[in-house]
């Protein structure tokens, strides 16, 4: 419980996927221009995340890795799987991503005509197969840890475009110098935003 109450609050402010990482800067600077776009993209990309980590958590721990397929009998504990990770993680990701883009689609045509081209994108959103890569490299106990972490990974994410499109709906108010309108002072939000998050990374649980 301890261990998945601390990768729960490190993965939302410590290890965050925009501020530590810059993963899913495409969508995140193009879609955060609108609270409710942005939420709703937030939503979206927690929901892949906790949905796809731990199955792809447990393809690598049970059938990828060397000697995951030990469990199959001795002669196959030789067996390394690990070249097709990247292939049936992005599989496992872009099936997620299909399902949500049509319920999206159904139930909230507004929402889905707003994110436009960067909803079906979020099978490629780097933030969302950075999260299964860092579950590699994290080696977690069990299943449940990773699913904490891919929710924690997601609000992070949802966490920081939401904040970045309250602050771009300020912005439009503000007398901003022409050169630096639009992505310009974006990219400087960001950066003093992370900035702002390095605050977190002394944090222990």
């Amino acid at each position: 419980m301890e261990q998945a109450l601390s990768t729960f609050v490190r993965s939302i402010f410590v290890d965050n996927m925009i501020f530590a990482y810059y993963l899913g800067m495409c969508s995140f600077l193009a879609v955060s221009k609108n609270v409710k776009t942005a939420t709703g993209l937030g939503i979206a990309v927690t929901f892949i995340l906790v949905c796809t980590l731990p199955i792809n958590y447990m393809l690598e721990n049970y059938v990828l890795k060397e000697g995951a397929l030990s469990w199959l009998g001795p002669q196959f504990a030789d067996v390394n799987l690990s070249f097709l990770a990247f292939i049936l993680f992005i599989a496992i990701i872009a099936a997620f991503t299909q399902l949500v883009e049509m319920v999206v689609e159904k139930f909230s045509p507004s929402l889905y005509a707003s994110l436009g081209i960067f909803l079906p994108l979020i099978a490629v959103n780097c933030a969302i197969l950075g999260g299964s890569l860092f579950m590699q490299q994290k080696a977690f106990p069990n299943v449940g840890v990773a699913t904490v972490y891919g929710l924690g990974s997601g609000l992070g994410w949802m966490l920081a475009i939401v904040g970045m499109a309250a602050i771009r709906e300020k912005l439009a108010y503000s007398d901003i110098p022409k050169p630096l309108r639009g992505l310009g002072i974006s990219f400087i939000i960001t950066g003093l935003m992370g900035m702002a998050f390095m605050c977190f990374s002394g944090l222990k649980i």
